[in-house]
């Protein structure tokens, strides 16, 4: 502030009547007299920002304004960091008809349960799509009298277990050779359970903790010494790997019957309904919650060497819904009935150690976002707040999104590795995602996470798409964005979308249920109701001579017919070839003349004849490790087959049919169709990736898979592309990797035993911050690209070495002498550089690197004088014609590459 003052009665300050301006040179002369911080040049930069007109003089109030508006910036800069940022409210399919009783997600397998009243089990894949509904149900009672009260999973055994109003316990084994098999009963309990809470020790998995509270007011807790080998003792007389459900009597435990584990009990909340429960092994202690105002709130702390239990009670008025536990910042969150969100120190309880108020109806739900030490509640009346812990203020407040409904029961369920708030309202669940936390210098393509990306080689264009219904077009040759079309299926998302045969028809399918055919003036010619008026998730369109196949959503092909377009709605016709699949469909790959093959989400591949829509064989990958064929033969894998040993195996397949998970589930298929003797060398002719990250070479013609590898350790589905010479590879996952890989002289002929060696590896590289959406190889000017898109917002351009060239929407500009000096690492897209620089190589076929064993850096990068010092730098720049934001000239864009090109050669 002094300094200010100082720099204020310095000449910048006007009088009374007069105004005083100041130069550049005569502001950094002055304000260098003053400030024994900085130096001219810093002050100079500083004089450059103040005088945004250019005006070459700046006076009082241009240099308070600049002041305020940066304080501003930094304070909006300062609160995005702080404020969570949130993507759009998303609602998910409706599966359930009773109300949602538990959310859960399973590490082990990545994937979310959903449990709701009658006994229905959702599994959702990691993107959020349903794989797989179970229906749980209990010998003690006849299906519709069941009800289920809560679901937790186990994850260091990878069980799950369920509660009914039955008075019994279900443990189901999630690794068990029959599928979703329950594996413990324990009945007799006093008191039918309605809420639970597991922990296990991180360092020993043996000791695990299941925490129980019932509607009599009882809170008990099993303590389990060996979960890993056993969690209860088995009858002397059962198998080992016997599937038979074990039924336990609740004497039994207490007893101490069972050696491996013991009872923990207390029943300080007299007759009152328990509503939450937990374990916390920081206070070894379990803290249990009512909504009666006497022992509201109760810790019931561990004695060592004895099954007692040392109980601390707390009373509040009116009682709480819920509470959470922050373990660093050693505070319980109450939800409480009288609207107040209150903290509590669990060693000193006379008093609250602050009290959250804001909310206008009861607290239902309260979350602590462990990281940012903040703080989720949810009240009556459908207002999430978000609370910044430290200063004990309410940060976010959110409203009116939320589906309305008078009377509702809601759980919440917060993952906060992923970012995602589950919150359920009867049998509606909602999702609120967390935008990541990224620079807003970063480029970006869209501004929403982008599903598809294309190339058309007729009009030497890229074509992408966003989950918020636009669709981009943009020069290859230049990277400059020349048109959009917005809205094209209203808010739906643009989940894929395809070119015909002359790439002069775009089509674009929408999880609303239809395709579009455009032409690229965004005239709409015809829309194809390929959901049958409903909404649904297309994953692929192709477009073949005679018909439009349309799958992602259903076992059975969605076709339309070309000679049926003729009116601007068009319904489906019949696939002749019906249903062959038993789960749904997610891709296609066709070879000329007939031959299609289609792969599910369970691992099947069909084989098609495309002109009769006869099937012709079927291919399955299942867990005896053996391929079906049409005929029933089978044909043995080699043992070598497995998964990653970074990821638990699931052989549940009928449990989990998850695309993300599931080793066998087909996200991409391709025919190498430029080998064109496999009926001669019996090799491989179709590739198959998707669950686990596995690659598969097969032999349709054989029946026979001849290679599977790992390609993508550890980190779910995967998804690839092929160039049209069958030489490379490309993997993305969902971390936003790139491989390259060399597929030219794998599996050319056939072998008994099966490949399990990988192809040889190019480059591994990361274009994305988040998951790769699509890929897909590109010519031009003979030269091979790879295209990507992610759900990071962006379109990237790399070459076939794996060298990131730039990203389609930046606006970074260089001067030519700094692109001669970064010739090794070009930027493609708003570069300034020279409109000449590439003329004298025009004609070079980059290619022809390949055969060259030592190389050297070119002459052009060692004497640039020789081939560019024919302009000095002022004339030079007289000639540039870049527009702000929009690109580079095709000729500065073919330096970089050509640049980037020579840089891989050296460094290979």
């Amino acid at each position: 502030r002094s300094n200010l003052s100082s720099v204020h009665t310095f000449g910048l300050s006007p009088g009374l009547n007069e105004k005083v301006d100041l130069t550049r040179e005569e502001f950094i002369e002055k304000v260098a007299r003053v400030l024994s911080c900085g130096t001219k040049e810093e002050y100079g930069e500083l004089f450059d920002k103040i005088d945004m007109a250019r005006d070459g003089a700046i006076d009082w109030d241009k240099l308070t304004s600049f002041m305020l508006l940066e304080l501003h910036e930094k304070d909006e800069r300062s609160k995005s960091l702080v404020v969570p940022q949130w993507k759009d409210l998303r609602l998910l399919p409706l599966v359930h008809k009773d109300t949602i009783q538990s959310i859960t997600f399973v590490n082990s397998s990545s994937c979310y349960l959903t449990m709701s009243r009658n006994g229905l089990l959702g599994v959702w894949g990691e993107t959020l799509k349903l794989q797989k509904t179970l229906q749980i149900t209990t010998e003690a009672v006849k299906p519709k009298d069941l009800w289920v009260t809560s679901l937790v999973s186990l994850a260091n055994v990878n069980k799950i277990t369920v509660t009914f109003t039955s008075k019994e316990i279900c443990f189901y084994d999630l690794n068990s050779k029959q599928g979703f098999s329950c594996q413990y009963r324990l009945q007799g309990l006093g008191g039918a359970v309605i809420c639970m809470d597991y922990w296990y020790n991180p360092h020993d998995g043996n000791e695990a903790i299941l925490t129980l509270g019932d509607v009599s007011g009882q809170v008990q807790a099993i303590a389990f010494n060996a979960a890993l080998i056993s969690l209860f003792e088995r009858p002397a007389n059962s198998v080992e790997e016997e599937e038979a459900t074990v039924t336990i009597s609740w004497h039994e435990l207490v007893s101490g019957y069972h050696k491996c584990c013991c009872i923990l009990k207390h029943n300080l909340h007299s007759k009152d309904w328990v509503r939450q429960v937990a374990y916390s092994s920081s206070l070894d202690a379990f803290i249990s919650s009512t909504t009666s105002n006497v022992n509201t709130l109760v810790l019931a702390w561990r004695e060592k060497l004895t099954p007692r239990l040392r109980t601390t009670s707390l009373h509040i008025t009116q009682g709480v819904n819920a509470f959470d536990f922050h373990s660093r910042l050693n505070l319980i969150a109450t939800a409480g009935i009288n609207h107040c969100v209150c903290l509590w120190n669990p060693y000193v309880m006379s008093k609250p150690a602050g009290i959250l108020q804001g909310h206008s109806a009861s607290v239902i739900a309260v979350r602590f976002i462990t990281e940012r030490k903040q703080l989720f509640s949810f009240s009556k009346d459908k207002v999430l707040r978000i609370w910044d812990i430290h200063h004990q203020l309410c940060i976010q407040r959110i409203a009116g999104s939320f589906p309305k409904s008078l009377d509702f029961y809601s759980s919440l369920y917060f993952n906060e590795a992923h970012g995602q708030l589950f919150i359920s309202f009867n049998n509606q669940l909602v999702l609120l995602e967390m935008r990541q936390e990224v620079d807003k210098n970063r480029v970006t393509s869209h501004g929403k996470p982008v599903t598809c990306v294309l190339y058309n080689s007729v009009f030497k264009q890229v074509i992408s798409s966003d989950v918020g219904s636009t669709v981009a077009f943009w020069l290859i040759d230049t990277g400059q964005k020349i048109k959009q079309f917005t809205g094209c299926h209203g808010n739906a998302e643009i989940s894929t979308m395809a070119l015909d045969g002359s790439e002069t028809r775009l089509l674009t399918g929408s999880t609303d249920g239809t395709v579009k055919i455009w032409d690229f003036n965004g005239h709409c010619h015809h829309k194809l109701s390929a959901g049958r008026d409903r909404a649904v998730d297309i994953s692929q369109i192709m477009v073949l001579s005679r018909t439009i196949l349309v799958m992602g959503w259903d076992r059975i092909i969605t076709v339309f017919r070309l000679n049926n377009l003729t009116q601007f709605f068009v319904q489906p016709a019949e696939w002749k070839g019906g249903v062959q699949h038993l789960d749904d469909i997610l891709c296609a790959a066709f070879l000329p003349p007939q031959t299609l093959v289609t792969g599910s989400c369970g691992g099947e591949i069909v084989v098609w004849n495309n002109s009769t829509e006869n099937v012709h064989l079927k291919l399955h990958v299942d867990s005896p490790n053996s391929l079906k064929s049409k005929s029933g033969k089978q044909v043995q894998l080699s043992s070598a087959r497995r998964l990653s040993s970074r990821r638990p195996t699931v052989s549940a397949a009928d449990f989990y049919d998850s695309d993300i998970e599931c080793n066998s589930s087909i996200t991409r298929l391709f025919f190498l169709e430029a080998r064109k003797n496999i009926l001669v060398t019996g090799g491989a002719n179709l590739v198959s990736c998707g669950g686990a990250g596995y690659v598969r070479f097969w032999n349709t013609l054989k029946s026979q898979l001849l290679a599977e590898f790992e390609a993508h350790s550890g980190i779910g589905s995967i998804i690839m592309t092929i160039d049209k010479m069958s030489h490379y590879l490309i993997t993305g996952d969902l971390a936003g990797w790139v491989k390259l890989w060399n597929i030219q002289d794998y599996c050319l002929i056939f072998s008994k035993n099966m490949v399990t060696l990988p192809p040889p590896l190019i480059r591994s590289f990361q274009p994305h911050d988040d998951c790769v959406t699509y890929l897909e190889t590109c010519v031009w000017n003979h030269c091979l690209f790879i295209l990507s898109s992610s759900v990071d917002c962006s379109v990237v351009l790399s070459d076939i070495c794996g060298i990131k060239i730039g990203i389609f929407g930046q606006v970074e500009i260089l001067s030519p002498q700094q692109c001669l000096k970064r010739q090794n690492k070009p930027k493609f897209l708003g570069q300034k550089t020279m409109q000449n620089s590439t003329g004298a190589f025009k004609s070079l076929n980059i290619e022809a690197l390949e055969d060259i064993v030592e190389m050297n850096k070119p002459d052009f990068v060692l004497n640039p004088d020789k081939y560019f010092g024919e302009k000095t730098e002022e004339s030079c720049s007289e000639n540039l014609n870049v527009k702000q934001g929009l690109g580079i000239t095709s000729k500065s864009w073919l330096w970089a590459m050509l640049s980037c090109h020579y840089y891989v050669a050296n460094v290979i």
